[in-house]
């Protein structure tokens, strides 16, 4: 049987907090092993098709059985400016017969159909768990049909069994690494300089949040020359290697691509969030920073006196319905800590905070905003989040889509802040959006009413 293409390596990181401090023995071991059942909800293949698909030109064809392709498809809200071939769902359709015989020939014929009828930027090609143990040869047939095509065909290592949706992040980044960045130059600026060209790496623009933020790089003479992979486009995101700064948003799953693109072609890069004022303020001074440029640096100081400025007075009557507010904020990863910082921004106390997905590193960073006594929630049972809701005085739940109803089950107002959204929360005029849907989900009349004893209830005399 063929290697289903996993490479060792990426279980280590040094570009991790978590994993720096590790000791030899350790870190040559790499990351924990996946266990029977850890990839539930969320799979390799999961996130390597999240960070690949809203390349919004490219096609994307899942190798494996058809049930593989309703795996999440299209379930974040990342929104495109122009193409929308990516929102389109490909696959080879594996049946019994292919595991038996091999799916091979199957998935070349797939790939020059879709490149024939739809004409994409590239295709990328995504293994499965049962295209991995089959032992099809992922590599060789998407060698050949791009030399049939004329078209790049990008495989992805990522089947299912490999192990969590954080890893499929990092080997679509390494995808992206081995097969894409540095295959093309970019278009030359019309003052012929690049010094200002960057790259926002794990930025997915849900609900449109990356037009919040692009028009105030672009007022600061910053291009930005990929975006992998929110609003993404193939030929921007090969030409990443010309950036001459990197900001990871959001996302430290998609550290490997930042520091390869570091290694590889000198790019240098750091870490922020565009949720907030205060962290919008630091990650414009990060590219200030990282490119080393005084004139920039002033041009960033000003930009964020003018926009603060505005935020503070659209935000102030609404802070002002806010103050005193308790929540309850149950997400993960980065957003875990991020979401703290823009929710204490508009005047809300954040009064337990969940650690699902988060790194060491991510918990440290939410212990330091919230306070030494920082209630962090790892276990997310309904039970648990309503308890723990009533217990600290909570007057909403802030989370994701699938405890929306637990949360009007008891009665409790609710945010949905997580990819499924519809609206978009970066940026200093998503402070103001947040501040907005914030009292919206408060000041509901729907409140009032079921919390109101039922007719046949009696009356307390």
């Amino acid at each position: 049987m063929r290697s289903t293409g996993v490479p060792g390596s990426v279980f280590t990181e040094p570009g991790c907090d978590h994993s720096r401090g590790k000791d030899a023995t350790t870190a040559k071991a790499g990351c924990p092993a996946p266990t029977p059942g850890s990839a539930a909800g969320g799979c390799s293949f999961d996130g390597a098709m999240i960070t690949l698909v809203p390349i919004a030109d490219a096609a994307h064809v899942v190798h494996g059985p058809i049930g593989c392709l309703g795996n999440s498809w299209d379930a974040r809200g990342s929104l495109s400016s122009g193409p929308h071939l990516g929102r389109r769902a490909f696959t080879s359709d594996l049946t019994e017969h292919d595991v038996i015989f091999g799916g091979e020939q199957k998935l070349y014929d797939t790939v020059l159909e879709v490149a024939r009828d739809h004409g994409p930027a590239a295709v990328f090609v995504y293994s499965t768990c049962v295209s991995a143990l089959v032992g099809d040869d992922l590599d060789a047939v998407c060698a050949a049909a791009a030399t049939a095509t004329g078209v790049p065909v990008v495989p992805v290592h990522a089947p299912g069994f490999a192990g969590s949706k954080n890893l499929g992040n990092r080997l679509a980044g390494n995808a992206l690494l081995d097969h894409v960045i540095g295959t093309r130059e970019p278009a030359v600026r019309a003052d012929g300089t690049t010094s200002f060209d960057v790259n926002l790496v794990g930025e997915y623009n849900i609900a449109g949040e990356l037009w919040n933020v692009t028009p105030l790089l672009a007022r600061l003479g910053l291009r930005v020359l990929a975006s992998i992979s929110g609003d993404g486009r193939y030929g921007d995101i090969a030409t990443a290697h010309r950036a001459h700064a990197t900001m990871v948003v959001c996302s430290r799953a998609l550290l490997p691509l930042a520091r390869g693109l570091a290694e590889r072609h000198g790019v240098p890069w750091f870490e922020g969030s565009f949720y907030g004022v205060r962290a919008m303020a630091a990650a414009l001074r990060g590219f200030a920073t990282t490119l080393a440029d005084e004139p920039l640096a002033r041009r960033v100081e000003e930009l964020i006196a003018e926009q603060e400025a505005l935020a503070a007075t659209q935000l102030a009557p609404l802070r002002e319905r806010l103050a005193g507010t308790r929540a309850v904020l149950y997400t993960g990863g980065v957003k875990s800590w991020s979401m703290i910082s823009a929710l204490q921004d508009v005047g809300v106390e954040v009064v337990a905070s969940g650690a699902t997905k988060s790194t060491p590193a991510d918990v440290d960073r939410m212990v330091e905003l919230l306070g030494p006594d920082a209630l962090i929630v790892r276990d997310g049972k309904p039970a648990q989040l309503v308890r723990i809701a009533r217990e600290t005085g909570a007057d909403l739940l802030i989370a994701g889509g699938r405890n929306q109803y637990t949360a009007l089950k008891s009665r409790l107002p609710f945010l949905d802040v997580n990819q499924e959204r519809h609206v978009p929360l970066a940026g200093y005029s998503g402070v103001v959006t947040l501040a907005r849907e914030l009292v919206r989900a408060l000041d509901n009349p729907v409140w009032a009413q079921v919390r109101r004893p039922a007719p046949w209830e009696p009356v307390a005399s």
